[in-house]
């Protein structure tokens, strides 16, 4: 195992809900409640869920675009603490890519002036006198579009070429982590694929670290190393991708796994469908205990008084952890 280059411990991030004429905190939406994980230098971390189940949000905590309601970020062993002088040096070592090329871009800037910023910002720190328009243009041969563009406006380009603008812009500092939050969500699936294989490219030309966040699990299969599932705020599962897709042991990870289709008709037929009941919760009023218990099929009265932490259940899958009290009873689905 590598390295450790990044690492959340207990992260939570809550939104305060006003109400009223004076705008008083009537309560709080938990929108990452206790996360904590590991990213080992130059692998991939998944990180799968619903809309709504915390990703973005872990992200952009990650890179320090929200400020933790409690809990810590940790990149190469220093804590990472907003506002801090270590911040500007930080910003060169973890950068991100935006989930939709169409806003993340500013429609006023040239594409060269968008890659060049982070050039300009840090221009003293990287030493550089001049040659900015060099290094965006190589940048920009580096992603697969035409230096000659240079001069172009986001919106003479397509959606997949923004985003490869975005990741351009985004390896610009040389970066040793980027976060990935949703970068093939906004664009079609044959562009996904052309998206994928260069940020696979890039991470073998450049030896960057992922936390690629997706709620494809084809795409997500693809790509990763390692891979978190989430739900409600929390990660309920984590594992490598084979354990995960292979193996899984979270009743709401075996849910997703089935909903995903297969390309197979006949493998597709024989699948079992897990159909969930109700709706998810809401993370302004979480339920106790187990958050997955309102809709899990094998919940039982414990389920409903005591949260599951993350812990291993099979002493044969090393480093595949899961929330679940009966994790070991559970039949595995057949997820093709």
């Amino acid at each position: 195992m590598s390295e450790v280059i990044l690492q959340a411990k207990g992260l939570k991030k809550y939104y305060p809900i006003r109400k009223g004429v004076f705008r008083r905190v009537a309560g709080q939406v938990k929108a990452v409640d206790g996360v904590s994980f590991e990213l080992h230098k130059g692998e991939t971390l998944g990180v799968v869920g619903e809309s709504g189940c915390g990703k973005s949000t872990l992200g952009r905590l990650l890179v320090q675009l929200e400020k933790p309601t409690e809990g810590t970020v940790e990149f190469e062993g220093q804590e990472i603490r907003l506002g801090s002088n270590q911040m500007r040096r930080l910003r060169r070592d973890i950068q991100i890519v935006f989930q939709d090329p169409y806003t993340s871009l500013n429609p006023r800037m040239t594409v060269g002036d968008i890659i060049a910023e982070p050039l300009l910002i840090h221009r003293r720190e990287l030493g550089l006198k001049g040659g900015e328009r060099d290094r965006v243009k190589e940048l920009l041969d580096q992603v697969g579009l035409n230096p000659e563009h240079i001069n172009r406006y986001p919106h003479q380009f397509s959606g997949g070429q923004r985003q490869r603008i975005g990741i351009a812009r985004g390896i610009a500092l040389n970066p040793k982590v980027l976060v990935c939050d949703e970068p093939v969500s906004a664009l079609d699936v044959s562009v996904q694929a052309q998206v994928v294989n260069l940020l696979e490219k890039l991470q073998r030309e450049l030896g960057l670290t992922y936390v690629f966040i997706a709620h494809d699990l084809a795409v997500v299969r693809h790509i990763s190393h390692r891979v978190a599932v989430m739900y409600l705020g929390e990660i309920v599962e984590t594992g490598d991708k084979d354990q995960i897709y292979g193996h899984p042991m979270h009743p709401y990870t075996q849910a997703l796994l089935s909903a995903a289709p297969v390309p197979d008709p006949v493998l597709q037929s024989k699948r079992e469908r897990i159909v969930l009941s109700g709706d998810v919760p809401s993370p302004a009023n979480p339920p106790a205990g187990c958050r997955f218990h309102t809709r899990c099929w094998r919940a039982q009265t414990k389920c409903g008084v005591d949260r599951p932490v993350l812990e291993l259940k099979d002493a044969s899958q090393s480093g595949h952890v899961v929330a679940c009290h009966y994790a070991e009873e559970l039949v595995e689905v057949v997820t093709g």
